[in-house]
């Protein structure tokens, strides 16, 4: 039997963040209602998880298949608390798309236009079955990267950060648009888009 110190295991508990909206263009009231009590599930489960694998951490041994699949699981947990955190950040405020800011410019240089980088974060977003339209930035490479993240724990780009995460769960929409109305809530949710939000992401990392 393998004994781990339980203080070498102590978790950090999460605590959920607190959000402000305004007035969205598209997206009611009682669709954030829903989607935040979805993003406070995912603190709550990461924690209960992250619980759970401490105890059965007293004998490895004897727990090895729960400690397994708790392990996989913690990810799906944790990803959906984050990227959440990312998509209703960037939704507090309505602010453009600066012309002229260093993000900008570092856009139009690989894609052409930023018409172009929602063009196809958009396009990303569309494809079948749920998960994140997600941009990142490879800061080594100075490149940013659309992907497609399955639920939201698959498909990642191991270490790069994100700049803008799109959420097109159906739970995003389903409230407003039912299940066919995913391309109608991505045109919401650039409309609100608070771009200010992103392009702050990317100066940090220029820092």
């Amino acid at each position: 039997m393998i004994i781990i110190s339980s203080h070498y295991l102590r978790m950090h508990t999460y605590e959920p963040k607190i959000f402000t909206f305004p007035i969205l263009d598209g997206i009611s009231a009682k669709s954030i209602e829903e989607h935040i009590g979805l993003y406070n599930g995912y603190v709550k489960n990461f924690n209960a998880i992250s619980a759970a694998i401490t105890d059965l951490m007293s004998d490895t041994t004897k727990n090895m298949h729960a400690l397994s699949e708790l392990t996989r699981r913690a990810s799906f947990e944790f990803d959906g608390m984050r990227l959440h955190e990312l998509y209703f950040s960037q939704l507090e405020k309505q602010v453009a798309l600066q012309n002229d800011s260093e993000f900008t410019t570092a856009v139009t240089k690989q894609f052409g236009s930023t018409t172009s980088l929602v063009s196809q974060m958009k396009q990303v977003g569309l494809m079948r079955g749920p998960g994140w339209s997600i941009l990142y930035y490879d800061n080594d490479a100075a490149a940013f990267h659309i992907g497609f993240a399955g639920e939201q724990h698959q498909g990642h780009y191991a270490s790069l950060p994100i700049l803008l995460a799109l959420d097109v769960w159906e739970h995003a929409f389903l409230v407003d648009y039912g299940t066919q109305g995913k391309a109608t809530y991505i045109d919401a949710f650039f409309k609100n888009l608070d771009w200010r939000a992103v392009e702050n992401r990317f100066a940090g990392l220029r820092t």
